[in-house]
């Protein structure tokens, strides 16, 4: 039952580039459709829905077991190019050699190889991983800023947008998510520049990896650059921030409000962090000055 998936083509080609590293990626599965009996007070019938795909996925750098994640399938090379982004392994795009699945099949398991330049630094991100890039236990939020802090500098990107655009961008991110539409059940993160040019969008069953596709098809196609807005379906949490802060994107809006340690790390970070307001408008926890009316 669950290799009979549908899949949805991602409506922004990262791979046309003619750096050697892009391999075609593989359409892969968002989603199944499954016989459901519905119960009600007078009777039972049946339909058919459609469930959102959820897979592991497996990052191995320089040949080795990284990470594992859970997450619906498609943009593996985006997904792996925005997670070592966030966790510092790259910094730039040519810090890459190789993007691969496993034996060229297995989209279940990607291998990130990188330059010459970035193996010496492996090391050092491996053994801070633990505090910067994780929820841990017995490790307090003060303890998780100060650290952030320190490996990641704050952003002097002052650039301003206007609110109302903003807002309505937030407000038409559901036209961008084909499979939240077909399964109710997606999270998604879109990537505009200042001028409201959509840079890119991608949908997941976790709001961790949405991010990390959507930014790693910007990041993959050198205009990372030009991305100032992030725009979630989901709160903001400390890890969305730390994300947001290594891609230098200034400004996250969300449907949700975030919680007190994402505005305390994005305070710290001078970045600009916002939410639906009941009713209408927005609510502006920290850099009010980025929204102008």
């Amino acid at each position: 039952m669950f290799r009979s998936y549908k899949t949805f083509q991602s409506s922004i080609d990262i791979f046309n580039l003619s750096h050697p590293i892009w391999l075609k990626e593989a359409l892969l599965e968002t989603y199944l459709t499954h016989r459901v009996k519905h119960w009600d007070k007078e009777r039972y019938t049946f339909s058919k829905h459609k469930l959102i795909g959820e897979e592991p996925l497996s990052f191995r750098v320089q040949g080795k077991p990284y990470s594992l994640v859970m997450r619906t399938p498609g943009d593996e090379f985006a997904h792996a190019a925005g997670f070592c982004l966030a966790e510092g392994i790259i910094d730039t795009p040519d810090d890459i050699k190789n993007i691969s699945c496993c034996d060229g099949t297995d989209s279940n398991v990607v291998t990130i190889t990188l330059e010459e330049s970035r193996h010496s630094k492996i090391t050092e991100v491996l053994d801070k991983r633990g505090v910067i890039s994780q929820t841990s236990y017995g490790i307090c939020g003060k303890e998780i800023v100060k650290d952030l802090y320190q490996s990641i500098q704050p952003i002097k990107n002052n650039v301003q947008i206007d609110a109302g655009l903003a807002l309505e961008s937030l407000e038409n991110l559901s036209s961008h998510q084909p499979l939240r539409n077909q399964t109710r059940a997606s999270h998604a993160a879109a990537l505009y520049t200042s001028d409201f040019e959509l840079l890119s969008v991608a949908e997941d069953v976790g709001r961790h990896n949405a991010l990390d596709k959507a930014i790693g098809k910007v990041f993959l196609n050198h205009r990372l650059g030009k991305a100032s807005l992030l725009i979630l379906s989901s709160r903001i949490s400390y890890e969305l921030v730390q994300k947001a802060a290594r891609a230098r994107i200034p400004l996250i809006l969300a449907f949700s409000q975030p919680t007190s340690l994402a505005v305390e790390l994005a305070s710290k970070l001078t970045m600009t962090l916002a939410c639906l307001a009941k009713g209408s408008g927005l609510y502006i926890f920290c850099g009010e000055k980025r929204l102008k009316r």
